[in-house]
């Protein structure tokens, strides 16, 4: 999965570490908030496009959560690093899950099978609220654009892109998130994508014009 607005497409992953503060209940494990922590953080600098310290604080997030030998735990923090990935039209295999999917549940491997742009509307309930509509056939840029939560919309749209079911107004909304949260990694992936649209649509200066745009945002490292 961490800017706060972006911490609900990781409800999946994090549901179980999620700390109450209720008085008169012993301290929750520090584990937990230490690997809610480090999930938030690798979230947060791997959109920035931060490559190398990412993978520190997803590391470390899933180390506390192996330290419990539940391996739905660990499932869930792999579904948070795809579902960042997706987002980022990086349609790499989830293999991290993979390997733990006979030890998760219905609802872990749903939504691996909806970040691979493979559910099917049947499961869709079993899916994050913010997903179902994507996963029961809403592809609408209207839809993206009632989600509050923009990795969820930017995971959704990748999602429809992976599909082959993403509309070119699905491009733009997601350029306009990722540009809004000032997410380098997404933003070049969806500007990337719309520049080799523009290219198979015959329009090259529209295609130059996406590229200066990358150009500015790769200078502005």
């Amino acid at each position: 999965m961490m800017a706060a607005r972006s911490s609900t497409t990781a409800a999946l992953a994090l549901a179980t570490l999620v700390l109450a503060a209720c008085a008169g209940k012993p301290p929750a494990p520090q584990w937990q908030a230490d690997a809610q922590g480090s999930l938030q953080r690798f979230t947060t600098l791997y959109l920035r496009g931060s490559a190398g310290p990412d993978m520190v604080e997803f590391s470390r997030a899933r180390s506390e959560l192996a330290s419990t030998g539940q391996a739905s735990l660990v499932a869930r923090a792999e579904l948070t690093r795809c579902a960042a990935q997706v987002a980022s039209l990086v349609f790499d295999a989830c293999t991290g899950f993979e390997r733990l999917r006979a030890e998760s549940g219905a609802a872990e491997a749903a939504y691996a099978d909806y970040l691979a742009g493979r559910a099917s509307p049947a499961v869709a309930p079993l899916l994050p609220p913010q997903h179902r509509a994507i996963a029961g056939g809403r592809e609408d840029p209207a839809t993206l654009k009632a989600m509050d939560d923009p990795l969820a919309r930017l995971v959704a749209a990748g999602v429809l892109l992976r599909a082959g079911r993403a509309h070119p107004e699905v491009l733009q909304v997601a350029v306009d998130t990722a540009s809004g949260q000032g997410w380098r990694r997404p933003l070049l992936a969806w500007l990337g994508a719309q520049a080799q649209r523009a290219d198979r649509a015959g329009a090259p200066e529209e295609a130059a014009r996406i590229r200066a745009r990358m150009e500015l945002v790769h200078g502005g490292r």
